[in-house]
C-alpha cells in the first residue's frame, strides 16, 4: 500500500512514523481530559487530615464496611463470571432470533440509573415482588440482606463482563478453532485449547473491571439492601453517611476507595511484558 505522505510530498515515510502519527490538535484536548479526571482527585487529596488518616479509616464502622465491601464484592464477581462467561459466549458465537434485543436487554444496567436498578430488584425479589413472595414461603429473605447486597453489585456489574468478553471474541473471530478442526480437533477440545486461551487477557480484564463497578456501586444498593452496619453498609453508604457526621472520615474513606481503584484499573490494564511503550 503506498505511503500516504509520500503521495502528498513525494518523499518516503517509514511505516513507524506513519503508524505513531498523532494530529497536533489531538494531544491539546487528551491533556485537557486528563485534566478533568486529574485534578479533582488531586483536590480530595489536599483535604484529607493525613495526621490522622489511620485513625479515620481503620475506626469499627469504616472496618466494617470495607470487609462487607470486599466478601460482596468478591461474591458478585464470582457470579458476574459464572454468569457472564456463557452469556458472552452465546452473544459472540451463536445466531438466534432476537440476538440484537438479547444483547440490548443484557447491556441495560449499564445506562440505568443505580436507584432504577434496584427499585427494579426490590420488585423483582422483595418480600412483596414478583418471586419475593415464594421466597418468602420457603423462609428465604433477599431484600435488606448481604444477599440482596451480593445481587445488587452483581446485577451493575455483570454487562462489562459480557461486553468486554463478547468484543474479545468477536474480534478474535472463529479463525483458530476452523484451523483447529481442520487439523481433526473436536468443537469440545478446540473450544478447551484455542478459544479459552485466546479470551483469556479478556477474562482477565472484565473479572478486575466487575470487581471495582462491584466495590463502587452505591444507588441499587442502598435501594434494594438498605444500610444497615456489618450486613449491607458497604464503603460507598459508609462514606455517604459519614458525610454528614464526620467529613474528615468521608474523605479519608474516598481515598481508600480511590487507591483501591488505581490498583484494581492498574492491574487490569497494566502490560503483559515489561517493556514500556515507545
Amino acid at each position: 500500500m503506498p505511503d500516504v505522505k509520500a503521495r502528498v510530498t513525494g518523499r518516503r515515510t517509514s511505516p513507524a512514523r506513519v503508524a505513531g502519527y498523532v494530529p497536533g490538535w489531538v494531544l491539546p484536548i487528551a491533556i485537557l481530559g486528563a485534566l478533568l479526571v486529574l485534578v479533582p482527585l488531586v483536590a480530595m487529596g489536599t483535604r484529607v487530615d493525613w495526621a490522622n488518616f489511620g485513625t479515620l479509616v481503620s475506626s469499627p464502622s469504616a472496618l466494617a464496611a470495607v470487609g462487607l465491601s470486599l466478601r460482596t464484592s468478591l461474591a458478585a464477581t464470582v457470579w458476574c463470571v459464572l454468569l457472564g462467561v456463557p452469556m458472552a459466549i452465546v452473544l459472540a458465537r451463536m445466531d438466534f432470533p432476537f440476538k440484537a434485543l438479547a444483547r440490548t436487554l443484557v447491556l441495560v444496567p449499564l445506562v440505568l440509573p443505580p436507584v432504577v436498578g434496584g427499585l427494579a430488584l426490590l420488585y423483582a425479589f422483595g418480600r412483596r415482588g414478583l418471586l419475593g413472595g415464594a421466597f418468602s414461603f420457603l423462609g428465604i429473605d433477599i431484600a435488606f440482606s448481604t444477599t440482596a447486597v451480593v445481587l445488587a453489585q452483581t446485577f451493575v456489574a455483570l454487562p462489562f463482563m459480557v461486553l468486554t468478553l463478547e468484543s474479545a471474541l468477536r474480534a478474535q473471530g472463529a479463525a483458530y478453532e476452523g484451523v483447529a478442526a481442520t487439523l481433526g480437533a473436536r468443537r469440545g477440545y478446540a473450544f478447551r485449547t484455542v478459544t479459552l486461551p485466546l479470551m483469556w487477557p479478556a477474562l482477565v480484564a472484565g473479572t478486575v473491571l466487575c470487581f471495582a463497578r462491584a466495590l463502587g456501586e452505591f444507588g441499587a444498593t442502598i435501594t434494594f439492601a438498605g444500610s444497615l452496619e456489618g450486613v449491607t453498609r458497604t464503603v460507598p453508604l459508609e462514606i455517604y453517611l459519614q458525610r454528614e457526621v464526620d467529613p474528615d472520615a468521608a474523605v479519608a474513606l474516598s481515598l481508600l476507595l480511590i487507591i483501591i481503584a488505581l490498583v484494581i484499573v492498574g492491574f487490569a490494564y497494566r502490560r503483559p511484558s515489561g517493556r514500556s511503550e515507545r
